[in-house]
């Protein structure tokens, strides 16, 4: 087993398909049967759970993990990589932002690192179509805040397409919290306090139909949630308590 690719889906019934068919088909002809994929559902009130089933049937490699009460992304990912076989672990979104053909990009750059994350923010980046002006300024006030607060010097936190190596996760693993919008900075936290090198390579974004996003709602919590992660990584975490019932 060399690759595992884990998906977190929340009522996906509308998207997950396509991207189930593109990633096994993709990865089948590439890895053969050396790769699998992993959905972790994550408190799903819709059909999600038997369009997965109707794929494992004829897809050994695909896994499918269920949690009916929900747990976040961040939550979905950690329950996949506890279970992951693979020597390169990595996730990516249920809604097929990240083609395939882009994802292997990840995997053909990882040699020489500790990891590897799909940036839509750095040069030779495409996203189609061109996102809307406040979601630009949101995305790039919200990785500037944790250059401030945490030090990474990285593009694009939220890209949701990154690869690790399984040594790297499973020392990072038994550290990593459960946030809705931190999760992605505390794992790349993570990896800087270990010392880990991640390389930002650029790909092909493709802004995909069904997102709900409230930009306005997500920025505010995305400031919060970074704000209580730099809160634990400091001598003043003796407040999150204080912190977590106040917001």
């Amino acid at each position: 087993m060399e690759l595992s690719i884990i998906i977190p889906a929340y009522n996906e019934e509308k998207r997950i398909g396509k991207t189930l068919e593109e990633y096994l088909s993709f990865f089948s002809k590439n890895n053969k049967e050396n790769y699998e994929i992993i959905v972790v559902m994550n408190g799903c009130t819709d059909t999600t759970y038997g369009i997965l089933e109707s794929f494992k049937k004829k897809h050994t490699p695909l896994k499918i993990l269920e949690f009916k009460a929900g747990i976040g992304k961040g939550g979905a990912v950690i329950e996949g990589f506890k279970i992951a076989k693979g020597d390169l672990i990595g996730f990516v979104d249920a809604d097929n932002s990240t083609s395939a053909p882009e994802f292997e990009k990840c995997v053909k750059n990882i040699l020489g690192y500790d990891g590897v994350i799909a940036s839509r923010y750095i040069q030779d980046a495409v996203v189609e179509p061109k996102q809307p002006l406040s979601r630009r300024i949101a995305s790039r006030g919200f990785n500037i805040l944790i250059k401030i607060l945490f030090g990474l010097r990285i593009k694009d936190s939220q890209c949701g397409a990154k690869l690790f190596r399984k040594d790297v996760i499973k020392k990072i693993l038994p550290d990593l919290g459960i946030t809705r919008w931190a999760f992605d900075v505390d794992l790349l936290y993570q990896l800087k306090r270990n010392r880990f090198v991640v390389k930002e390579i650029p790909i092909l974004w493709k802004d995909s139909e069904g997102s709900t996003l409230n930009v306005r709602k997500a920025t505010i919590e995305m400031f919060l949630a970074v704000t209580r992660l730099r809160l634990i990584y400091s001598p003043l975490r003796v407040i999150v308590k204080v912190y977590d019932k106040l917001f």
